[in-house]
């Protein structure tokens, strides 16, 4: 038997940073979020030769071990590493060995969420195959403990509830790790439209958001006003986006976006640069009315609000600066495993 899995990457459409600490602890966060057609994937084979492989198949990256009840944690595969630790920890199982291998539709750094939604991935392979009695809200909250306490890897909340719900959602984001998902029942030729008009452009850098969200957490512990008072702004832009998207007001849509462009510069430096300024100048020239930097910044993927027909125009001026369009479309499903 193999056990499978797979959860969606996601688009951020607004209030992105403010599910970070300290920020959302002291003044409560909002975002809004939509899975995409493009899916991180896990799948665990049990062996019988007391050897656990663990396997990235996209970054060509593979590690083997005899069978414990601890991986080491040293830099290589420690996502996949990690999530079994876990797993061992809170729901010990005996093994004569198995195969986890991984792979991400986009690359790693690509800010779509990619290391988050790959430890939803896995978990739902383990869950699948432990027969584990966990909610979705069980499995995005233990993924969130797995990255940010188990490895410490700096980031915020979202991408795990994303991962695992999908779908079109408003989430908030409260002290002691409070965590609301709100569905958006928006109506489908709104959402058709959305996804006509918006642009998904890879840039082909990839970044390092650790440095960018380390640097957002000490200005909110430093009381930095700028800083948070931007924040303050982009959880107002996430509230206006789910007013925008629920009544089919599209038109506005690129204007908030834009809005969040603005206000997301101030969080921290290094979320935008010279090259990414000139991508969004060139992308408005050319008919976009409004996009911002997906995930923390820095590079990796941007999206762009494009009304009427400029989307053509659009790509035709980002494919100038090399990079690439990106084909996809909005999903309804979150996280989903079977077993074959």
């Amino acid at each position: 038997m193999i056990y499978r899995s797979k959860a969606p990457l996601r688009i951020g459409l607004a209030g992105g940073g403010t599910d970070v600490s300290p920020y959302c602890d002291l003044y409560g966060g909002a975002i809004l979020n939509a899975t995409i057609s493009l899916y991180a994937h896990a799948s665990i084979e049990p062996l019988d030769n007391n050897t656990i492989i663990v396997e990235a198949l996209d970054r060509k990256e593979i590690e083997t071990h005899s069978v414990a009840n601890k991986l080491p944690i040293n830099g290589t595969l420690n996502l996949l590493k990690g999530v079994y630790n876990r797993i061992q920890k809170e729901y010990p199982f005996q093994t004569n060995g198995f195969r986890l291998s991984t792979f991400v539709d986009a690359p790693a750094g690509s800010g779509l969420g990619t290391s988050s939604t790959l430890v939803v991935a896995i978990l739902g392979a383990f869950v699948e195959m432990l027969k584990l009695p966990l909610g979705d809200y069980d499995i995005a909250h233990l993924a969130y403990e797995i990255e940010r306490n188990d490895l410490s890897l700096a980031g915020g909340r979202q991408d795990q509830y994303a991962a695992t719900f999908g779908g079109v959602n408003f989430m908030e984001f409260y002290e002691n790790d409070k965590v609301i998902v709100n569905p958006l029942r928006i109506r489908s030729q709104y959402i058709n439209e959305l996804e006509n008009n918006l642009v998904l452009y890879f840039t082909d850098t990839s970044r390092e958001s650790a440095a960018i969200i380390t640097e957002q957490v000490k200005n909110v512990h430093a009381k930095n006003e700028k800083s948070i008072e931007a924040m303050h702004h982009l959880k107002d832009q996430a509230r206006m986006m789910k007013e925008a998207l629920l009544k089919g007001k599209l038109p506005a849509i690129g204007e908030i976006l834009d809005y969040g462009f603005q206000q997301k510069r101030q969080m921290a430096a290094n979320i935008s640069n010279s090259r990414i300024e000139e991508i969004y100048e060139a992308a408005k020239a050319a008919g976009a009315s409004g996009g911002k930097i997906s995930g923390a910044g820095g590079g990796g993927f941007m999206i762009f609000y494009c009304p009427g027909n400029s989307c053509y125009a659009v790509k035709e001026a980002l494919l100038q600066f090399g990079g690439q369009i990106k084909n996809y479309a909005f999903t309804n499903e979150g996280l989903r495993s079977w077993t074959v």
